[in-house]
Protein backbone atom coordinates (compact mmCIF):
# COMPACT_ATOMS: atom_id res chain seq x y z
CA UNK A 1 0.00 0.00 0.00
CA UNK A 2 1.39 3.36 -0.92
CA UNK A 3 1.42 6.33 1.40
CA UNK A 4 -1.19 8.28 -0.66
CA UNK A 5 -3.79 5.54 -0.21
CA UNK A 6 -3.11 5.38 3.56
CA UNK A 7 -3.42 9.16 3.85
CA UNK A 8 -6.66 9.15 1.81
CA UNK A 9 -8.22 6.43 4.01
CA UNK A 10 -7.18 8.28 7.21
CA UNK A 11 -8.69 11.56 5.98
CA UNK A 12 -11.88 9.75 4.88
CA UNK A 13 -12.31 8.18 8.37
CA UNK A 14 -11.66 11.56 10.05
CA UNK A 15 -14.27 13.24 7.79
CA UNK A 16 -16.88 10.55 8.58
CA UNK A 17 -16.28 10.81 12.36
CA UNK A 18 -16.46 14.62 12.41
CA UNK A 19 -19.57 14.61 10.19
CA UNK A 20 -21.28 12.06 12.44
CA UNK A 21 -20.35 14.11 15.55
CA UNK A 22 -21.76 17.32 14.03
CA UNK A 23 -24.97 15.55 12.97
CA UNK A 24 -25.41 14.05 16.47
CA UNK A 25 -25.09 17.46 18.15
CA UNK A 26 -27.64 18.95 15.75
CA UNK A 27 -30.14 16.13 16.35
CA UNK A 28 -29.62 15.85 20.13
CA UNK A 29 -28.82 19.36 21.40
CA UNK A 30 -27.40 19.67 24.85
CA UNK A 31 -30.29 20.49 27.14
CA UNK A 32 -29.75 23.13 29.76
CA UNK A 33 -30.90 21.75 33.09
CA UNK A 34 -32.54 24.24 35.42
CA UNK A 35 -30.85 24.11 38.79
CA UNK A 36 -33.62 24.42 41.39
CA UNK A 37 -31.12 24.41 44.22
CA UNK A 38 -29.45 27.62 43.06
CA UNK A 39 -30.21 30.71 45.16
CA UNK A 40 -32.07 33.72 43.81
CA UNK A 41 -29.37 35.87 45.34
CA UNK A 42 -26.51 35.68 47.82
CA UNK A 43 -25.27 38.49 50.07
CA UNK A 44 -21.96 38.55 51.91
CA UNK A 45 -20.91 40.64 54.92
CA UNK A 46 -24.00 42.81 54.93
CA UNK A 47 -26.46 44.77 57.06
CA UNK A 48 -30.14 44.72 56.10
CA UNK A 49 -33.05 46.61 57.68
CA UNK A 50 -36.53 45.15 57.14
CA UNK A 51 -39.57 47.41 57.46
CA UNK A 52 -43.05 46.51 58.67
CA UNK A 53 -46.15 47.12 56.57
CA UNK A 54 -46.47 50.54 58.22
CA UNK A 55 -42.90 51.48 57.26
CA UNK A 56 -41.40 51.09 60.74
CA UNK A 57 -38.24 49.12 61.39
CA UNK A 58 -39.17 45.47 61.94
CA UNK A 59 -35.62 44.20 62.44
CA UNK A 60 -32.04 44.77 61.36
CA UNK A 61 -29.89 41.83 60.33
CA UNK A 62 -26.10 41.54 60.14
CA UNK A 63 -24.40 38.37 58.90
CA UNK A 64 -21.52 37.08 56.81
CA UNK A 65 -23.76 35.21 54.32
CA UNK A 66 -27.41 35.14 53.24
CA UNK A 67 -29.14 33.12 50.48
CA UNK A 68 -32.72 33.32 49.26
CA UNK A 69 -34.18 29.99 48.12
CA UNK A 70 -36.33 30.29 44.97
CA UNK A 71 -38.67 27.38 45.75
CA UNK A 72 -40.18 28.66 49.00
CA UNK A 73 -38.79 32.24 49.11
CA UNK A 74 -37.20 31.63 52.52
CA UNK A 75 -33.87 33.18 53.41
CA UNK A 76 -31.08 31.10 55.01
CA UNK A 77 -28.45 32.95 57.04
CA UNK A 78 -25.08 31.98 58.52
CA UNK A 79 -24.31 33.25 62.07
CA UNK A 80 -27.00 35.95 62.08
CA UNK A 81 -27.23 38.87 64.46
CA UNK A 82 -30.79 40.20 64.57
CA UNK A 83 -31.48 43.57 66.19
CA UNK A 84 -35.18 43.70 67.07
CA UNK A 85 -36.51 47.04 68.36
CA UNK A 86 -38.95 47.04 71.25
CA UNK A 87 -41.78 49.56 71.52
CA UNK A 88 -39.46 52.05 73.24
CA UNK A 89 -36.93 51.94 70.37
CA UNK A 90 -34.34 49.91 72.29
CA UNK A 91 -32.83 46.83 70.65
CA UNK A 92 -32.87 43.18 71.60
CA UNK A 93 -29.91 41.28 70.13
CA UNK A 94 -30.45 37.70 68.92
CA UNK A 95 -27.56 35.52 67.73
CA UNK A 96 -27.34 31.91 66.50
CA UNK A 97 -25.28 29.58 64.31
CA UNK A 98 -27.96 29.65 61.60
CA UNK A 99 -31.12 31.57 60.86
CA UNK A 100 -34.09 31.33 58.55
CA UNK A 101 -36.45 34.15 57.59
CA UNK A 102 -39.91 32.94 56.55
CA UNK A 103 -41.25 33.88 53.12
CA UNK A 104 -43.52 36.57 54.62
CA UNK A 105 -40.57 38.09 56.53
CA UNK A 106 -42.68 38.02 59.70
CA UNK A 107 -40.93 35.09 61.38
CA UNK A 108 -37.22 34.70 62.24
CA UNK A 109 -36.10 31.18 63.13
CA UNK A 110 -32.82 30.84 65.00
CA UNK A 111 -31.02 27.48 65.35
CA UNK A 112 -27.93 26.39 67.28
CA UNK A 113 -26.41 28.19 70.28
CA UNK A 114 -29.16 30.79 70.36
CA UNK A 115 -28.50 33.76 72.64
CA UNK A 116 -30.91 36.65 73.03
CA UNK A 117 -29.86 39.70 75.05
CA UNK A 118 -32.21 42.43 76.19
CA UNK A 119 -31.50 46.10 75.48
CA UNK A 120 -28.06 47.18 76.69
CA UNK A 121 -29.31 50.18 78.69
CA UNK A 122 -31.96 48.16 80.54
CA UNK A 123 -31.66 48.48 84.34
CA UNK A 124 -32.51 44.74 84.66
CA UNK A 125 -30.57 43.12 81.80
CA UNK A 126 -31.84 39.77 80.59
CA UNK A 127 -30.21 36.95 78.60
CA UNK A 128 -31.95 33.91 77.09
CA UNK A 129 -30.06 30.80 75.93
CA UNK A 130 -31.50 27.84 74.01
CA UNK A 131 -30.94 25.69 70.91
CA UNK A 132 -33.82 27.10 68.85
CA UNK A 133 -36.06 30.13 69.03
CA UNK A 134 -38.54 31.85 66.74
CA UNK A 135 -38.91 35.63 66.84
CA UNK A 136 -42.01 37.49 65.64
CA UNK A 137 -40.65 41.05 65.38
CA UNK A 138 -43.88 42.85 64.49
CA UNK A 139 -45.58 41.38 67.58
CA UNK A 140 -42.45 41.63 69.81
CA UNK A 141 -42.81 37.94 70.74
CA UNK A 142 -40.17 35.19 71.02
CA UNK A 143 -41.00 31.47 71.34
CA UNK A 144 -39.16 28.20 71.82
CA UNK A 145 -40.23 24.58 72.31
CA UNK A 146 -36.76 23.63 73.60
CA UNK A 147 -35.15 24.06 77.01
CA UNK A 148 -34.58 27.77 77.68
CA UNK A 149 -32.48 29.45 80.38
CA UNK A 150 -33.36 33.04 81.26
CA UNK A 151 -30.80 34.92 83.35
CA UNK A 152 -31.30 38.26 85.07
CA UNK A 153 -29.33 39.78 87.94
CA UNK A 154 -30.06 37.58 90.96
CA UNK A 155 -32.31 35.12 89.11
CA UNK A 156 -32.07 32.15 86.75
CA UNK A 157 -35.16 30.46 85.32
CA UNK A 158 -35.02 27.25 83.25
CA UNK A 159 -37.89 25.49 81.54
CA UNK A 160 -39.02 23.63 78.46
CA UNK A 161 -41.08 25.66 76.04
CA UNK A 162 -41.29 29.40 76.54
CA UNK A 163 -42.91 32.51 75.17
CA UNK A 164 -41.78 36.02 76.05
CA UNK A 165 -43.23 39.42 75.26
CA UNK A 166 -40.08 41.40 74.45
CA UNK A 167 -41.71 44.72 75.35
CA UNK A 168 -42.95 43.79 78.83
CA UNK A 169 -40.40 40.99 79.52
CA UNK A 170 -43.30 38.76 80.58
CA UNK A 171 -42.26 35.09 80.37
CA UNK A 172 -44.49 32.05 80.13
CA UNK A 173 -42.91 28.62 80.49
CA UNK A 174 -44.71 25.41 79.49
CA UNK A 175 -43.10 22.71 81.64
CA UNK A 176 -40.12 21.54 83.72
CA UNK A 177 -39.67 24.99 85.23
CA UNK A 178 -36.90 25.59 87.78
CA UNK A 179 -35.98 28.93 89.29
CA UNK A 180 -32.95 29.86 91.32
CA UNK A 181 -32.84 33.16 93.13
CA UNK A 182 -29.51 34.55 94.29
CA UNK A 183 -29.69 37.96 95.95
CA UNK A 184 -27.47 40.55 94.30
CA UNK A 185 -24.79 42.10 96.50
CA UNK A 186 -24.53 45.83 96.72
Amino acid sequence: MNWRLALTLTLLVAAIVSGWSAWRQRVEPVRAVADDTRSDYVLGDFELTALSGEGNESFTLRAPRLEQHPQDRTIAIETPLFLVPDREGRYWQARARTGLVAAGHDELQLRGDVRVDGPEDDPRPVTMNTEQMTLYPERNIARSDERVTVTQPGSTIEGRGMEVDLSSKRYTFNSEVKQRHVPTRR
